[in-house]
């Protein structure tokens, strides 16, 4: 099966990622690689969470949501937060189109109905998935399982940024699921160049963690 092609706008992913530069959102330090949790050295660092506290911003990525569902899934029927960082998005996202919403937990409630999904879904019901990051693809593919397990469609995935790795883009081909995000880490990096957060001389090892991220810094 041939995975659909969603493409945002070039105009909209330069200006995502100058915002989300400009609150401290995506952070970049080449010469001073962060560490992550699983150890990997990194010279960025992404908290898309700020951006829910800067109402033009998170207005501005509530609106290219609301355009990529109707320019790709038009007949979508609900809205899926994936936790924790989608949730918000999403509810802003399924107000403007009138839809209902759900939101998807990393596991499921270890109390109660112990539910994996919260909020009321369908069999059938046609759903797209709002995410704040794509990195491996790992955790959204499992939202978006999660939502098929339910017995609805999950039409596809939607997130703020993407790292680009391949292994992201080779697990959402593998399951035939289509993504996109607002904008990437190439976009990012063509911005940072231009307002001067980093220096075009860092281009090309910034790129080279993309494509390989384990050996960054070795």
């Amino acid at each position: 099966m041939s995975q659909k092609t969603i493409v945002t706008s070039p105009a909209l992913a330069e200006q995502i990622a100058s915002d989300l530069l400009k609150i401290g959102a995506v952070a970049l330090r080449p010469q001073q690689p962060f560490t992550w949790t699983s150890g990997l050295k990194s010279p960025i660092y992404c908290d898309n969470r700020l951006t829910i506290s800067y109402p033009e911003i998170r207005e501005r990525i509530a609106d290219g949501f609301v355009q990529l569902i109707r320019d790709n899934f038009p007949d979508a029927e609900v809205i899926a937060g994936a936790a924790t960082g989608g949730i918000p998005h999403a509810a802003w996202v399924a107000q403007k189109l009138g839809l209902p919403m759900v939101y998807v937990r990393d596991k499921a409630k270890g109390h109660g109905k112990e539910n994996l999904i919260e909020g009321h879904i369908e069999a059938g019901q046609k759903t797209v998935v709002i995410e704040d990051l794509i990195s491996t693809g790992g955790s959204s593919l499992k939202v978006a399982l999660a939502v098929n397990d339910a017995g609805a469609q999950a039409l596809g995935v939607l997130g703020i940024f993407s790292y680009q790795f391949e292994k992201a883009k080779a697990a959402f081909g593998e399951a035939g699921v289509p993504f996109e995000t607002l904008t990437n880490y190439s976009v990012l990096l063509d911005v940072a160049v231009k307002n001067g957060s980093i220096q075009e001389s860092d281009l090309q090892a910034l790129r080279a963690w993309s494509s390989n991220p384990s050996e960054y810094g070795k």
